[in-house]
C-alpha cells in the first residue's frame, strides 16, 4: 500500500475549497498552526510541502515509531509542548470521530468540520464543542 500511495498520492488528492484562504488568514493573524495525521510522517510532510509551500505550519507530524496513533492524545500533547501553547488554548480542527476524541483526550477544544468525511451527528457524539460547515466560518472562532 505504501509503495502505491507513494507513487499515486497526488492523483486524486486536492485541497477542499476555502482551505488555502483559511490557512492564510490564520497565518496572517500569527496563530501557531500544526498538522497531525495518522498517515506515515513522510507522506504527511510530502502532502503539506506540495500544497503549502512555503509551509505556514510550525509542526507537521504524521505517524512516528513508538508514538501511539490518534485518538491517543500523546502526539497532540507533544506538539502542544513543542510549540509552547497549553492544550486548553488549542482549537483542534478535525473531520472524524478520531479527531474529536483526540482533542478531548488532550484537553483541547474539539472543532468538527463538515467538509470532510463525517456528519454533524457523529462529530457531536464524539465530543465536538463547535461545528463548522465551511472553512471561511472557522476564522470567527
Amino acid at each position: 500500500m505504501r509503495e502505491r500511495y507513494d507513487a499515486h498520492c497526488f492523483d486524486l488528492t486536492k485541497l477542499y475549497p476555502g482551505i488555502p484562504e483559511l490557512i492564510s488568514v490564520l497565518a496572517e493573524r500569527h496563530y501557531r498552526l500544526a498538522v497531525l495525521s495518522n498517515k506515515p510522517d513522510v507522506f504527511t510532510e510530502r502532502m503539506i510541502s506540495r500544497y503549502f509551500n512555503p509551509s505556514p505550519f510550525t509542526i507537521v507530524r504524521g505517524q512516528l515509531p513508538n508514538v501511539p496513533l490518534k485518538p491517543d492524545p500523546t502526539a497532540a500533547l507533544r506538539i502542544s509542548q513543542e510549540i509552547g501553547v497549553p492544550p486548553a488554548q488549542w482549537l483542534y480542527l478535525g473531520d472524524t470521530n478520531t479527531d474529536m476524541r483526540t482533542a478531548r483526550a488532550a484537553g483541547m477544544h474539539a472543532v468538527g468540520v463538515l467538509w470532510g468525511f463525517r456528519d454533524r451527528e457523529e462529530l457531536v457524539e464524539s465530543g465536538a464543542e463547535h461545528i463548522v460547515a465551511k472553512p471561511e466560518k472557522f476564522a470567527a472562532l
